[in-house]
C-alpha cells in the first residue's frame, strides 16, 4: 500500500467524472489523528487491549452525553411540564400562542442548524458543547422573567438556536470515538435518557404542583432545570475531551489504540478542513434527501409526545396532577425500547438497524391509529396509545447511526447531519400547528397528522434500505470483477477514511443495513 507520502500529490479527475466528483486526496485533506494513526497502523492491536480502551473511553464519554442529553430534552420540554401550572396566563398567551412556541423553538433549531454544524467541525468540539450546555441553562433560568408572549417566544427561540449543537455534535462524538458496531448501543444508551427525562420531568412537576407558597409555580419548573443545566456544563467543560490524539485521560499508547479502533470505520476520526466538493456531493446524494423526509415524517407527531403531553393526558379526562405522573409510564416505553433496539442491533450488527426502525414505526402507526379510531370516553384506550407512539424515539434515534455508521468525510457527514436535523425542525415547527384551539379536547387533526407522519417515515426507511443494499451489491460485484482481494480493498479503505475520502469515492466502504 502506497504510504502517505506518495499520495501527497493530488489524485486527476477521473476519465467519467468532473473534478468534483473525485476527493481529491491531499497532506491538507488527512484527519486530525492522521499522525497518531500513521504510528500505529502496521501494528495488530490486543483485543484485550483494544477492549481496555474502550472501557475508559466509555466511562468517561458516556455519562457525560448521559447527562448533557437528559438535560437539553427536559430543558426545551419544560414548557410541557409548566403548561398546566398558569404558565399561559403568566405569559399573556392566547388562542394559539402555546402552539406557536412549540414551533418557535424549532424555528432557532433551524436557524442555526448549519452555523452550529460548520462550528463542531471547526472548533474543539468537547468545549464548544459544554459551553453551549451553560448558555443554554442560562437562557431557560431567565424564563421566568418573560412577562409577555413575546418575550417567551424570543426566549424559546434562542433556547432552540443553543441546543441545536447537541444533537448533531453527538452523532459526531460517537463516530470519533466508537467503532460501527459499538455505536448502535451506545447512543441509545444516551438517547434513551429522553424516556428518563419524561420520567423525572414528570417527578418534578407533580412535586411543583405540591408548592404552596413563594412564586407562581410554573416558575420553578424553569429554576430548576436551569439551574441543572448551568452546573452541569460546567462539570462538561471540565471532563469532555475534544479528539482522541489529545485526551489526557489516555496514555499516548492508548490514544494510538483509540485512533486505530476508529479507523477501522473507514470514516477517519474527525477533520476539521471544510472541503467543498464534499458539500456539493452531499446535495447529490439521495441518501441526504431520503433522511431529511424521513426526519420530517417522525417529527410532525413529536409534539403530541413533548409539548402537548401534558394537554393531552388532562383531554382525556385525567387530572392535572395526573396529567403530570401518568407520562411516566410513557417514559419508561420510551427507555426500554431505545436499550432494547441498542442492544439487539450491537448482538446482531448485520443488516438490523433499518429492520428495528420499520418495527419501532410500525407500533408507531398502531398507536396513532388507535388515536384517530378509539372513541373520545376510551380514556384509558387512549392513554394506552400515547405510550406506544413513544417507540418513536427508536425509530429516529436509530437513523441518526445512518449518518454516524454509513457516511464519511467529515464536511460531509456534519452537513449530513446538519440537512437531517434540518428536516426535524420542519417537522417539528408543523407539528404543533397540527393542535388547532378550536379543535380541544379532541385535537383530532393532530391525531391524523401524527398517523401521516409515521407512515411516511416507514416509507422512508424502505427506500433506504433498497438503495444502501443495491449500492453494496453493486460494490461487491465490481471488486469481484476486478479480481481484488478483501483484505487489501480494507486497509486502502482505513487509509482512503483517514484522508477525508467520502462513502462514495471509497470503493471499499460498505454501508450498514
Amino acid at each position: 500500500m502506497a504510504s502517505v507520502d506518495e499520495k501527497n500529490v493530488a489524485s486527476p479527475p477521473d476519465a467519467t467524472h468532473g473534478a468534483d466528483d473525485i476527493s481529491p486526496v491531499s497532506s491538507t485533506h488527512l484527519d486530525d489523528n492522521y499522525e497518531l494513526y500513521k504510528s500505529i497502523r502496521d501494528d495488530e492491536i490486543d483485543p484485550a487491549e483494544a477492549k481496555r480502551v474502550l472501557r475508559k473511553i466509555d466511562q468517561r464519554i458516556m455519562p457525560i452525553l448521559f447527562i448533557t442529553y437528559m438535560l437539553q430534552y427536559l430543558d426545551k420540554n419544560t414548557i410541557n411540564f409548566a403548561s398546566v401550572y398558569g404558565l399561559q396566563k403568566g405569559t399573556g398567551e392566547t388562542g394559539n400562542d402555546y402552539s406557536w412556541l412549540g414551533s418557535i423553538f424549532y424555528f432557532g433549531y433551524l436557524f442555526f442548524q448549519f452555523p452550529s454544524g460548520y462550528l463542531l467541525q471547526r472548533l474543539r468540539i468537547g468545549k464548544f458543547l459544554s459551553i453551549a450546555t451553560i448558555i443554554w441553562g442560562i437562557i431557560l433560568i431567565t424564563t421566568p422573567a418573560c412577562t409577555n408572549f413575546a418575550g417567551i417566544a424570543a426566549n424559546r427561540f434562542m433556547l432552540g438556536a443553543v441546543e441545536a449543537t447537541v444533537n448533531p455534535g453527538f452523532v459526531l462524538m460517537m463516530s470519533m470515538w466508537y467503532t460501527s458496531p459499538e455505536q448502535p448501543l451506545r447512543l441509545e444508551a444516551y438517547y434513551c435518557t429522553n424516556g428518563i427525562a419524561t420520567m423525572f420531568g414528570g417527578l418534578i412537576g407533580y412535586a411543583v404542583g405540591h408548592i404552596t407558597t413563594g412564586l407562581p409555580k410554573w416558575m420553578y419548573v424553569f429554576l430548576i432545570f436551569g439551574a441543572l443545566s448551568i452546573a452541569w456544563g460546567i462539570v462538561s467543560l471540565i471532563v469532555l475531551p475534544d479528539l482522541p490524539s489529545t485526551a489526557k485521560f489516555l496514555t499516548e499508547r492508548e490514544r494510538q489504540v483509540a485512533v486505530s479502533r476508529v479507523a477501522s470505520n473507514r470514516q477517519g476520526v474527525k477533520n476539521h478542513h471544510f472541503q467543498p466538493y464534499q458539500a456539493w456531493q452531499t446535495v447529490r446524494d439521495p441518501k441526504t434527501w431520503i433522511l431529511f423526509v424521513m426526519a420530517v415524517g417522525a417529527q410532525v407527531p413529536n409534539a403530541a409526545l413533548t409539548s402537548f403531553t401534558s394537554i393531552i393526558i388532562s383531554s382525556f379526562g385525567f387530572s392535572t396532577l395526573g396529567s403530570q405522573y401518568l407520562q411516566i409510564p410513557g417514559g419508561a416505553v420510551q427507555f426500554l425500547a431505545l436499550l432494547a433496539g441498542g442492544y439487539v442491533c450491537t448482538r446482531w450488527p448485520k443488516n438490523t438497524r433499518c429492520a428495528t426502525m420499520l418495527f419501532a414505526n410500525s407500533v408507531c402507526i398502531i398507536g396513532a391509529g388507535l388515536l384517530v379510531g378509539l372513541p373520545s370516553k376510551n380514556k384509558w384506550g387512549r392513554l394506552v396509545a400515547i405510550w406506544l407512539c413513544y417507540f418513536q424515539g427508536l425509530g429516529f434515534s436509530m437513523s441518526l447511526t445512518m449518518v454516524s455508521s454509513n457516511v464519511a468525510g467529515y464536511t460531509k457527514k456534519q452537513l449530513t447531519g446538519a440537512v437531517l436535523f434540518t428536516g426535524y425542525c420542519v417537522g417539528n415547527i408543523i407539528g404543533p400547528q397540527t393542535f388547532i384551539s378550536s379543535q380541544a379536547p379532541g385535537y383530532h387533526s393532530a391525531y391524523i397528522a401524527m398517523l401521516v407522519g409515521y407512515s411516511v417515515k416507514l416509507a422512508m426507511v424502505v427506500v433506504l434500505y433498497i438503495f444502501m443494499w443495491r449500492s453494496n451489491k453493486a460494490r461487491d460485484a465490481e471488486q469481484a470483477a476486478l479480481g481484488e482481494l478483501s483484505e487489501e480493498i480494507g486497509r486502502e479503505a482505513v487509509e482512503r477514511g483517514m484522508m477525508d475520502v467520502t462513502e462514495l469515492d471509497n470503493k471499499g466502504f460498505r454501508y450498514i443495513l
